[in-house]
């Protein structure tokens, strides 16, 4: 009797720390702090790994990157984007964190658009402008989550006619999927009922040291543009395209970014630094990179391709000190660079820009690939 109830304690002992093992990730992250509801609708972590051991963490909260494991070039796996450790923390901070952004990444001028003969008045929530789609956009809406297999996730979401001011219900889907070859390809497609505008992205932050504590400075960026769109004091574009040409806005060549952010020029200044959107010379042609992002010290490499005419590089200059993410780290002043692929900002104001319009019967499709790789 003693001897059953012996190996009855190991057996529960067993089934316990597995049951830790298969709660947490590689990279740390505990699926139990995300398997919650939200508003009555179930939020989960999902988890995508490929056969080099890299994973991909997501959350159907926003339809968020959680984190991303890569190795750099001694082989040691580093998570590369900022976020939280629980879905409490992406509830009580609000923030951007991995999310996938709609119905309108950027800005649009005071949300105001006129489509058809019609004005459309959105919400607005950065200086009188309409911001990411607004203040409860895409990044704060709960989508329903299938995990395909071991490396591919679907994300799928309903926005409804006169959300945050939008006209059409638009149905959403975004495949998350996670190659052999060390790439996540995000799939956006959508379609509506009434004619509308779409422009989604993903708003990850990457820190390719693995250690959000130290800032961008050092990284070498890249973006493969003549042209970027100038801002004005409300970071909202001026609409028009300027050359990159002779100003520290000129990324063709690889470029520290800690040699140019703090340039005395004027587009630096209003943007706090680099928050801008450039015209991509790719047009369209997903299978030439259009920015890359390197650390010297860590040798770990991200190359981005799109379909996208734009890129908006946006280099963590309102990061302050006052969020703590994941294990604990503080994220101070340009701890982490954001590459979002997209339309540019405040398209359906600017007839003469690649359009942003979707009307029924059409399919918005684009994608945008993170590949990364080593340096050694």
């Amino acid at each position: 009797m003693k001897k059953l109830v012996f190996w009855g304690c190991v057996a529960l002992m067993v089934a316990c720390t597995t049951g830790q093992k298969e709660d947490l990730t590689a990279s740390g992250l505990k699926r139990s702090h995300f398997q919650t509801e939200v508003n009555g609708k179930k939020i989960n972590l999902f988890v995508l790994k490929n056969k080099n051991g890299m994973e991909v963490c997501v959350t159907n909260f926003g339809g968020r990157i959680v984190s991303v494991l890569v190795p750099d070039k001694e082989g040691v796996m580093r998570d590369v984007v900022l976020g939280f450790d629980s879905i409490q923390d992406y509830l009580r901070f609000p923030s951007d964190f991995g999310a996938t952004i709609g119905r309108y990444a950027n800005r649009i001028n005071q949300g105001r658009f006129v489509l058809d003969g019609i004005e459309y008045q959105l919400l607005q929530n950065n200086y009188g402008h309409c911001l990411h789609g607004g203040p409860r956009g895409f990044q704060y809406r709960i989508f329903n989550g299938i995990q395909k297999n071991d490396k591919e996730l679907e994300l799928t979401y309903l926005s409804k006619d006169g959300e945050e001011g939008f006209p059409g219900n638009l149905n959403c889907k975004v495949t998350m999927k996670l190659t052999d070859n060390n790439a996540i390809n995000i799939r956006y497609e959508a379609e509506t009922d009434k004619p509308t505008i779409v422009n989604m992205t993903n708003h990850s932050y990457f820190n390719l040291d693995g250690n959000p504590s130290k800032n961008n400075s050092d990284y070498l960026l890249t973006v493969n543009a003549d042209y970027y769109t100038p801002v004005d004091s409300t970071f909202m574009t001026i609409g028009e395209l300027a050359m990159v040409d002779g100003t520290p806005m000129d990324f063709r060549t690889p470029a520290a970014i800690g040699s140019r952010i703090n340039q005395n020029f004027e587009q630096l200044k209003k943007g706090n630094g680099i928050d801008h959107n450039w015209v991509l010379n790719t047009k369209g042609d997903i299978t030439r990179s259009c920015a890359t992002l390197e650390s010297p010290a860590t040798g770990i490499i991200l190359d981005v391709y799109t379909n996208e005419p734009g890129i908006q590089v946006y280099c963590g200059n309102f990061l302050n000190g006052t969020l703590t993410g994941k294990k604990g780290t503080v994220y101070n002043f340009r701890a982490a660079v954001c590459l979002e692929t997209d339309k540019y900002p405040d398209t359906p104001n600017k007839p003469e820009w690649p359009s942003a319009v979707l009307r029924p019967g059409e399919k918005y499709n684009t994608e945008c690939i993170y590949k990364f790789s080593v340096r050694k």
